[in-house]
């Protein structure tokens, strides 16, 4: 079943960014007749969204609009605290991707133990910081009609880097809506964000989102801003033919405090490491994309897309090298060009069945130069590396959810990818490490679920997944790496959801993730397969309605990753770094008045280990939130907002590893309103 045969649109000025936003804000400020809600008008399927209960048979959280707004956040991110077992580890490192915890794994975001897509697009990066990084900055929280996170390596919609699981953002399509959202709170942080959806005409459909974000940092030299704006354009042709074409344009900077030492921690949280020079970071990218859409009838429909993006990201950061802090700088310009066609079909005949079948494609062609022993960014020593690397991929998938009893609810899945490439310098480099032609890997990785609904308001599921890695960084550039099996994951978990008692929602979890043939070097060009790991957790997740105006949540997830086999016999039965042992999250919403409403929230991190012998490890951490907010108005409703952040003002670090600790915020206040024009 498992097989690993050796086989541009430019972004814009960022001046230019910043007038264009300017100008949405001023659309959305005005005052324009519009219907707050969303209009039930036809639109483009994203990739899979015909099987949308079929999801149930696995572990999955999502987030609607109405909630995602309710929040008000500036990062898409900071949803995923709400998730059982998710977790944040904020690496303090202003402009770059934190780390995202799922399932026992820890490179979530920062590398690549998470698939993320925007509407059905991969958002990963193939060969970046790490293999599979993910900025979710380019997303505008409020531009989203639905976020949901998949556990584990269940879908059968995402290959690589969906070993932990994989999260689906989709955007607003359709609708007549114009939303501002404004905000300001300590260390001058400003956030101002912008959504809107207009009827062109009876077959014509805009929509909109934008959001500026700045803020001075409660750190030293931690300034950063970023600037995004998205567009959708569709239009009903004759005949069920549509057609849609979108743009995202996104820039940023930061400033970048680093890590520090574990005495200045103690000693000052909020400053720096003497030794740090002037670090940061700078981003732009832009992606455009088109969809066109065919229904063969009322029970098949046919969907193509198209896509381009182009991205240029460059990070410059101290971190101590042989306890000397020395500055390094990598830039990845990456192009990417992709393509796809999928057929959607819903039947509901004798037998129901939904179903997705499709193929896709793309080419990532990323521009990689590294440079180490920086003088403020002066460059004094040669290219480590200076190079260009290509990898391309061919995949077909297929799901089927077919309910045919209530106790018998089965769903299928199953995806094939084959990766090809090549790597080659760009220019003198002092690197050793492999730059090769890429040889052909292929895999198949089959997925079953079933729901069983046992009894009214009482539903049982379990599911075996398998998902798989490509070797990471330019090891898959090595013809030595030709002989290597392929890095396989397979998860099976259980599951109930209990909603018989009115008001009351429990969903439960257990689940065991296996990893087998991880891959390490040996020498320079060398690989084998050295290692596996085992990753056990159970989740929880309670809604619960005491009283019309109380609401109680809660979300706790416990992880257990150890090493199973390893080259060095001293590792087997230690702690996987960088996974707490426990994440909760527990909020409490009381609506006193009509139209008022106050939020606590706790989070609590668990302990979690540092360093891969265990030797060190981190206690954790648990800090409360507080959010009051007013709502009025009919025909232009209106919310009127305030949050405290860290509301005891609590130090603590939102990660440590083996380089240094990353500073949690201070207590932080902000105060905003939104408003629907």
């Amino acid at each position: 079943m498992m097989t690993l045969r050796k086989a541009n649109p430019a972004t814009l000025p960022s001046a230019t960014l910043p007038a264009l936003l300017a100008c949405v804000f001023a659309v959305a400020a005005s005052g324009a007749r519009a219907n707050t809600a969303e209009a039930t008008l036809q639109t483009i399927e994203v990739k899979g969204q015909t099987l949308g209960e079929g999801g149930a048979a696995y572990t999955a959280s999502g987030f609607a609009s109405e909630e995602i707004r309710a929040k008000s956040i500036n990062q898409v991110q900071q949803l995923f605290r709400h998730v059982p077992g998710m977790d944040i580890r904020v690496l303090g490192l202003t402009g770059v991707a934190d780390s995202i915890v799922l399932r026992g794994f820890g490179g979530g975001g920062h590398g690549g133990d998470i698939a993320v897509s925007v509407d059905g697009i991969p958002l990963n990066e193939a060969m970046s910081h790490a293999d599979g990084y993910v900025d979710l900055n380019v997303i505008v929280p409020l531009e989203l009609r639905t976020m949901t996170v998949l556990k584990g390596p269940v879908s059968a919609l995402y290959g690589n880097f969906n070993r932990a699981g994989s999260i689906s953002l989709e955007t607003r399509k359709g609708g007549e809506y114009r939303e501002l959202d404004l905000s300001a709170g300590s260390f001058g942080t400003v956030d101002a964000q912008t959504a809107l959806g207009v009827k062109v005409s009876d077959t014509q459909h805009l929509n909109l989102a934008a959001q500026l974000y700045r803020s001075d940092g409660f750190r030293a030299q931690s300034e950063s801003w970023r600037a995004t704006l998205a567009g959708r354009w569709s239009v009903d042709l004759t005949g069920g033919l549509r057609a849609a074409l979108s743009a995202r344009i996104h820039t940023a900077q930061a400033d970048n405090p680093g890590y520090l030492s574990a005495a200045r921690f103690r000693a000052d949280p909020y400053g720096k490491e003497p030794g740090v020079q002037n670090d940061g970071a700078e981003k732009d990218f832009a992606t455009l994309r088109t969809d066109v859409q065919y229904a063969l009838s009322d029970q098949l429909t046919l969907l193509g897309f198209a896509y381009a993006t182009r991205q240029d990201f460059t990070r410059w950061f101290t971190r101590p090298l042989g306890g000397v802090p020395t500055q390094r700088e990598e830039s990845y310009d990456r192009k990417v060009h992709g393509a796809g066609v999928n057929l959607n079909g819903r039947h509901n005949a004798t037998v129901p069945l939904n179903w997705v079948a499709g193929v896709e494609t793309f080419r990532e062609s990323t521009d990689y130069v590294y440079y180490d022993n920086l003088d403020f960014r002066r460059r004094v020593t040669p290219a480590i590396n200076d190079r260009n690397s290509v990898l391309r991929s061919l995949s077909a998938f297929g799901e089927l959810e077919a309910p045919l009893h209530p106790l018998f609810k089965p769903t299928l899945g199953v995806r094939w990818d084959r990766f090809t490439g090549n790597c080659s310098p760009n220019g003198p480099e002092t690197s050793t490490a492999p730059c090769e032609r890429m040889p052909r890997m292929s895999h198949t990785a089959p997925k079953f679920g079933l729901r069983s609904q046992i009894a009214s308001g009482l539903e049982l599921r379990a599911s075996r997944a398998e998902g798989f890695a490509l070797p990471s960084d330019f090891a898959k550039y090595a013809l030595g790496a030709s002989v290597l099996d392929p890095n396989i994951f397979r998860q099976t978990e259980v599951g109930a959801r209990l909603t018989a008692v009115p008001g009351l929602m429990i969903d439960a979890a257990a689940y065991r993730l296996q990893s087998s043939d991880e891959v390490r070097a040996v020498a320079p060009g060398v690989y084998e397969n050295f290692g596996s790991t085992r990753r056990t957790g159970y989740e929880l997740e309670i809604l619960w309605m005491p009283h019309d105006d109380v609401d109680l949540t809660l979300a706790w997830g416990e992880a257990d990753s150890k090493i199973t086999r390893n080259a060095n016999p001293a590792l087997v039965g230690k702690r996987v770094t960088g996974v707490p042992r426990h994440t909760l999250t527990a909020e409490l919403t009381w609506r006193p008045l009509p139209g008022w409403q106050s939020t606590l929230t706790w989070r609590e991190i668990g302990r979690y280990q540092v360093d891969a012998a265990n030797t060190r490890s981190d206690q954790g951490y648990g800090i409360a939130d507080l959010r009051l907010s007013y709502s009025a108005g009919s025909l232009h409703p209106y919310t009127v907002y305030a949050a405290i952040d860290n509301l005891a003002d609590r130090r603590y670090a939102t990660a440590v590893n083996t380089i240094g600790y990353a500073s949690g915020a201070p207590r932080t206040v902000r105060v905003g309103v939104q408003v629907n024009f």
